[in-house]
């Protein structure tokens, strides 16, 4: 019972910090190859942001991709695509050293609200390691939310790349 109230404190201070956020970037994490969701979502999202940088990691090929920003009228040179992560944890761990070279303190983080939980563990960890906060902007969709167990495995996975640079991606079971 000890250990809760701690908690309690660390988690209500980290909810009402975030209220003060003013995100630098937006970062996406790719969906599906097969589906556009996300980056239509953040494409209208974007243009009530306009001076922001986009990145996205995963998700569809770059010609959909500024194909869809394009249409929406988004200056395709905000992107910055990326495809080397092949899961949600390397979604972030390959961009959390760019983002910071880049002076990024704080982003918009995107994704389905589906998948938005195991997001936000993993990006408390991986962003939170280099000192970058985020805002949570989720895409709705019908699906259920994902089992809490990928998040917990996930946080783990985060929390062994914090401490070794190692992402256990070899041992992941489940990819995205």
């Amino acid at each position: 019972m000890c250990f809760i109230l701690p908690f309690l404190g660390w988690w209500g201070y980290k909810e009402v910090q975030k209220q003060f956020v003013h995100p630098q970037a937006v970062l996406v994490l790719g969906g599906s190859t097969k589906s556009l969701e996300r980056e239509k979502f953040t494409a209208d999202f974007v243009k009530k942001h306009p001076n922001l940088p986009i990145w996205i990691t995963g998700g569809s090929p770059p010609i959909y991709t500024k194909q869809v920003f394009t249409k929406a009228g988004v200056d395709p040179r905000r992107l910055y695509l990326d495809y080397e992560a092949v899961d949600t944890v390397t979604n972030f761990t390959t961009l959390v050293d760019d983002l910071q070279d880049r002076g990024i303190k704080s982003v918009y983080l995107i994704t389905s609200d589906f998948h938005m939980r195991r997001a936000c563990v993993i990006g408390e960890i991986v962003l939170g390691s280099r000192g970058i906060e985020f805002k949570a902007v989720s895409v709705p969709s019908k699906k259920t939310p994902e089992p809490i167990e990928k998040s917990i495995r996930d946080g783990a996975r985060a929390i062994l790349w914090v401490a070794t640079g190692y992402t256990g991606v070899e041992q992941s079971q489940y990819k995205r």
